[in-house]
């Protein structure tokens, strides 16, 4: 049934699935189906066996039992081919591109080959950016992929699916990269596809896109369906509490009591790289006992501020200072040894080794600390996972696990935990909560809150303006590589820190 209490035309049936790694049984016996026309939001914690389903769905991953079935056709396991052939296409939570290609040519990679006399690379071009107008998803069909934001790369990943006019489509936290203006253009066209007949799966774990988008949900919990509800007869703290199994409360933030300046930008600049602007300018004072909230649209200079921290990067023009010292030699091991540490933006890219274990990884800053004569101390180190898999709730098969097997939630409470337990005296906080669940992300945001109050100048680097707003004692916003004056919180909205954004506010202070 619809929202209009129409029955259709059942697209998609997935019959008791159950998928397991090793110990581990991320989906157990699920069973669901989707109309014609319906979007259905599929909800639950991280680590739940959302996206491992999608993934069973799709043929990335071979189920152990169950069935597919699309469009009344079980589908062969494990074979992405015949998936797309059915029609279904899939908007992946974590990037599938080539980083060496333009945006273009990832799009239309797998279609046909890429130098086929058949393809109208003119056509595809005009076809791609009508999408992006379309879909409000502003991208250069001929920028190199590699030079690209993750927000901007994210947009590419929706056009990608788009581009291919699938009937069933799985939409896995599309809108953590977007604006909230963004977010709104794609629903407005799902709404307008799916009036068409597409119909859509839509994992998320922003309850109010649920509740705009979406005509039922189905809650999974420890990889099982324990609830299925209509939007309609629901609430977002009813879907919450279906998530976690019991109410969710979300940190109280008071305010901070500022100190001295940990780190200070004097009128630094950095050098453009590719697409992506470096900071033009910029002065910036981080304070301890202070979270410092960073509003902005991705790939407006936060790259080039979080490289800059992280020692990635040095200044142009300008000065970095440090305890009123400005380092003759800045360079990562320069920022560890200064007390930064590094919550990054991508997880995947720059925050872990895929095929490396989580013990491995949760060491990867720290390790000289755990040799001896020039040898780790496994059974220290091993300790030390265990010890962060325990206090930060990190859902795992253990700590010889490789770390890409984690739902990303799980990934970023593990570097959640490597940062704060190296107790830093600033924290580089970059997107920490994309992609978390409701309870994940009261976690996350209580752990930077209490940092803050034993002293820690925070960073939060955000594209949700509702985070930056609820958390931050100061906010600024960055535009094009430039940075706004700090305001205090409560004394702007949402509205005036979009123009902001937008860049209307630095041309009226210009």
């Amino acid at each position: 049934m619809t929202r209009t209490g129409t029955a259709r035309e059942i697209v998609l049936r997935l019959d008791g699935i159950t998928k397991r790694f090793g110990a581990l049984t991320a989906n157990d016996a699920v069973s669901l189906s989707l109309a014609r026309g319906e979007v259905v939001a599929l909800l639950g914690e991280n680590g739940a066996g959302k996206t491992t389903l999608m993934n069973i769905l799709f043929g990335h991953y071979t189920a152990d039992a169950g069935t597919v079935e699309v469009m009344g056709q079980v589908l062969p396991p494990g074979t992405p081919r015949a998936a797309i052939a059915a029609g279904v296409g899939m908007v992946h939570q974590h990037f599938t591109l080539a980083d060496n290609l333009s945006v273009l040519d990832n799009i239309l990679l797998g279609t046909r080959p890429l130098w086929s006399l058949r393809l109208n690379r003119a056509a595809a071009r005009a076809r791609v950016r009508a999408l992006a107008q379309d879909f409000g998803l502003k991208v250069d069909p001929e920028a190199r992929t590699g030079a690209l934001s993750v927000g901007e790369r994210q947009r590419v990943e929706i056009l990608k699916a788009l581009y291919r006019e699938a009937q069933v489509l799985i939409l896995d936290e599309p809108t953590a990269v977007l604006t909230p203006q963004e977010s709104e253009a794609l629903f407005a066209t799902l709404r307008r596809a799916t009036a068409r007949g597409l119909s859509v799966i839509f994992i998320s774990h922003k309850l109010h896109e649920v509740m705009a988008a979406a005509d039922r949900v189905v809650v999974l919990r420890h990889g099982k369906v324990v609830g299925e509800v209509a939007t309609a007869d629901t609430s977002p703290p009813a879907l919450a509490a279906m998530m976690v199994g019991a109410e969710v409360a979300l940190p109280r933030v008071a305010a901070g009591v500022p100190g001295p300046v940990l780190l200070r930008l004097d009128d630094v600049t950095t050098p453009d790289e590719g697409a992506r602007p470096g900071l033009k300018q910029v002065s910036l004072d981080l304070r301890a006992g202070q979270i410092t909230g960073l509003a902005g649209v991705s790939g407006n200079g936060q790259a080039a501020l979080a490289d800059l921290l992280s020692g990635l990067i040095v200044p142009a023009s300008g000065r970095l200072i440090l305890s009123d010292e400005a380092p003759a030699d800045w360079n990562p091991r320069a920022a560890l040894a200064a007390g930064i540490g590094r919550i990054p933006e991508d997880r995947h890219r720059t925050g872990t080794i895929a095929d490396f274990t989580l013990t491995e990884n949760a060491i990867l800053e720290t390790y000289p600390q755990l040799t001896r004569a020039g040898l780790l101390d496994h059974r220290t180190a091993r300790r030390f996972t265990e010890e962060l898999i325990a206090d930060y709730d990190v859902r795992c098969p253990g700590p010889e696990a490789r770390i890409r097997l984690l739902s990303g939630g799980n990934m970023q409470k593990l570097i959640l935990g490597r940062v704060l337990e190296a107790r830093p005296r600033i924290i580089l906080a970059n997107q920490p909560v994309r992609g978390l669940d409701i309870g994940a992300v009261a976690y996350v945001h209580s752990r930077l809150i209490s940092a803050r109050d034993a002293g820690a100048a925070v960073l939060l680097i955000s594209e949700d303006l509702d985070e930056i707003m609820g958390l931050s004692d100061v906010v600024q916003v960055i535009s094009e590589g430039r940075l706004s004056p700090g305001f205090a919180r409560g004394t702007m909205g949402a509205a005036e820190l979009g123009q902001w954004m937008a860049g209307a506010g630095f041309d009226h202070a210009a």
